[in-house]
């Protein structure tokens, strides 16, 4: 079974795109290397639908790195409200601090100094450089390593992490041209989030269906190492954010029986995930031994 040239690719997928992307405020022409930053950070394991209005009231309040870094700790991740893994309020806050210590308060050009950034990966410093800076260089997220499965390895869904080989297949399938590699970057990861999802694909609606070994394999079923479901109910994940919930709630330190009182059903979770928070850096506590967001 013969493998599709890429260039035959570029074409019908990035048009594609062109007509049906949709229309989300860190693609406008004049979103900021900043707002591209923070939808990266936002995006990671978050639905667009839960992002894009806490985007909006993020970039207002702190609309610079400098705006960001000069409040406390504590009001990031009070904002990030219900977006989970709140950590991540917590490396925007350090990120934004190194961009104002080291660049003079923007976001740097490229990878390198990327992933010099506090908490920032491979995957979110090729897209800043590709989406914010338009550089040539390798996007590769869940939806574009699953249409890259299908499309060429005949694979109905992709290895559970990242491999060596989908690194590799990535960068021998990226445009030669810049402006093009940049276009196709977000073309595939649109691809994946609306037409070749992971449950249920709409073959039907793809611009390379006709190319795609999987579809001509007969579409087989995955049959490689299970990928994990995010459970939430009773988890760890649920008593942490019915505690930060509290904090987040409250303008003042909060004493510990206000924290256990939001998850009252197992102290030892309780109290485990408590120390959790604190030893993550998302709870402090005071001198009369109250509770509050980093200050």
């Amino acid at each position: 079974m013969s493998r599709p040239d890429a260039y035959e690719l570029h074409r019908p997928v990035i048009d594609w795109y062109h007509q049906h992307a949709r229309d989300l405020p860190w693609r406008h022409p004049d979103c900021t290397p900043w707002g591209i930053f923070v939808s990266e950070v936002m995006l990671q394991q978050t639905p667009v639908a839960r992002v894009e209005p806490a985007w909006h009231r993020w970039m207002t309040r702190w609309p610079t790195p400098a705006d960001l870094a000069t409040d406390a700790p504590g009001e990031a991740v009070r904002a990030w409200d219900r977006l989970g893994y709140p950590r991540r309020a917590l490396r925007l806050h350090a990120a934004a601090e190194a961009m104002v210590h080291r660049h003079h308060g923007a976001v740097p050009d490229t990878e390198a100094d990327l992933l010099a950034l506090p908490g920032v990966g491979a995957y979110t410093a090729a897209a800043v450089a590709a989406f914010a800076y338009g550089r040539r260089t390798t996007v590769v997220d869940t939806n574009i390593r699953r249409v890259h499965a299908r499309l060429i390895t005949g694979s109905a869904l992709p290895h559970p992490s990242l491999t060596r080989a989908e690194t590799t297949l990535a960068n021998t399938l990226l445009p030669t041209d810049t402006a093009t590699s940049v276009h196709w970057n977000v073309a595939v990861m649109e691809l994946g989030a609306l037409i070749c999802t992971a449950r249920s694909p709409q073959c039907g609606l793809c611009p390379v269906t006709n190319q795609c070994a999987w579809r001509r394999a007969g579409s087989p079923p995955y049959v490689g190492k299970a990928h994990r479901g995010q459970a939430w109910h009773g988890t760890d994940r649920q008593a942490r954010g019915a505690m930060m919930a509290v904090l987040r709630s409250r303008p003042t330190a909060v004493t510990v029986d206000e924290l256990h009182a939001a998850w009252p059903q197992d102290p030892i979770q309780r109290d485990r995930c408590l120390a959790s928070l604190i030893e993550d850096g998302l709870v402090d506590t005071d001198d009369s031994g109250r509770y509050h967001l980093p200050r």
